[in-house]
């Protein structure tokens, strides 16, 4: 029969017809959803996406997404809230005579209120040479900061001033629960204007970056840096990156500044900082076991040895990797070490430059440990075993250098 011919059957015929067509679209209609649904779940399956249920159930950031309406409400909720946390930090060193704008610039974060005190983290370069060290709140008063403590290896410094007036602490989140791609928010003082709000995303959430801890262009050691392509500029040190809930992840340390290149910022996770905040404020310093040699890596392309001083050492023409001994103290002088002796090996490790000295002492020793050293001097292989000690403070390592002479 045709489709004419069904229709004015449902039109004009008997009622028992009525119910049948009825039902027959009914049942097509049904059919139809039904459908529509085994196709989304099998393209749900075979592609992997979630289903909307599933997401909001899978994650919280997804369902906190889509309640909240437009994400730029929420950044600027975020930095409306963060704001005030945020402080500027004006390095008076001996060449700026307390003019304000001839002070270094850099950032810092108000994490903690105690007994009449705010306390506040920075960057250790930032507050580098100071002989004053003036704070600018958010709402503009100025005070006097003291140096609870700082750590170069790790750039983290903790400042006390006077709590009265502080009302916002920021909140501390969870570095290791980052994702690439999340939006955050850096605030700082970049170029003396301070409050300055960027925003990006995180564009690696642990990336390894080679860093010269005396700035003398020889790579001596590697921080673990979130990566972010937020802008974060001169005087930005020292200050806050949030994720859009206002909960600090990163403390802004630095950039890659080069032709061509954008984008490439580094904040130093909030739960490595806050381990060497935890040091700082506890003992003043952080604790490690320490060696006492300050030394030059034998292969070192940014500063080689010329021919004439390999010959001076002696080697043997097979050692072409260890650290040549430049200066003995503490435990390393008492255990006999000395000028141009060259380590190679740390407990039958094989040491190959100053970055796996340090790494090899920080991740595998504690204070107390004995440690075997194996070293050339004068052509000879030697070994010599030493007690590790407590690492001085940068204080306490200039005034036994002042008692060496």
């Amino acid at each position: 029969m045709s489709e004419g011919g069904s229709l004015r059957r449902w039109r004009g015929g008997p009622r028992k017809h009525q119910r049948r067509v009825l039902s027959t679209l009914q049942v097509s209609l049904i059919s139809s959803v039904l459908s529509a649904v085994v196709a989304v779940l099998l393209f749900s399956f075979i592609t992997g996406l979630p289903t909307s249920s599933t997401r909001h159930a899978a994650t919280g950031s997804a369902v906190l997404l889509s309640d909240a309406g437009d994400p730029y409400d929420r950044i600027t909720s975020a930095a409306a809230k963060v704001a005030p946390a945020v402080v500027s930090i004006l390095n008076h060193g001996e060449l700026s005579e307390g003019d304000p704008e001839q002070a270094a610039l850099g950032s810092g974060v108000i994490f903690k209120k105690e007994k009449g005190k705010a306390f506040i983290i920075t960057n250790t370069h930032v507050i580098s040479g100071a002989s004053d060290l003036e704070i600018v709140t958010s709402d503009g008063a100025s005070r006097k900061a003291e140096i609870v403590g700082q750590d170069s290896i790790n750039d983290i410094a903790v400042l006390e001033i006077d709590g009265q007036g502080i009302d916002t602490v920021i909140e501390l989140g969870d570095s290791k629960k980052l994702r690439a791609g999340e939006t955050v928010i850096a605030v700082g003082n970049p170029l003396g204007l301070g409050g300055t709000l960027t925003s990006g995303i995180v564009s690696y959430t642990s990336r390894m970056i080679p860093v010269s801890l005396n700035q003398d262009g020889v790579y001596d050691w590697e921080q673990e840096v979130i990566q972010t392509d937020a802008a974060i500029n001169e005087g930005n040190s020292g200050g806050a990156l949030v994720d859009l809930n206002a909960r600090l992840i990163g403390i802004n340390t630095m950039k890659i500044s080069d032709t061509g290149v954008e984008g490439l910022g580094f904040a130093i996770p909030v739960n490595d900082v806050m381990k060497t905040v935890d040091d700082l404020l506890l003992h003043g310093k952080v604790v490690r076991p320490y060696i006492g040699v300050y030394t030059l890596d034998l292969n070192n392309r940014f500063s080689p040895i010329s021919d004439e001083q390999r010959q001076d050492l002696k080697l043997p023409s097979h050692v072409t990797e260890g650290v040549i001994v430049l200066e003995a103290h503490g435990p390393a002088l008492e255990a006999g070490l000395k000028l141009n002796d060259v380590i190679t090996q740390l407990d039958k490790q094989p040491i190959q430059s100053t970055l796996e000295l340090r790494r090899y002492l920080y991740e595998n020793k504690k204070i107390g440990d004995d440690l075997e050293v194996t070293y050339y001097r004068e052509g000879k292989l030697e070994k010599t075993t030493l007690k590790l000690t407590d690492k001085p403070s940068e204080a306490e390592i200039e005034q036994g250098l002042d008692e060496d002479k």
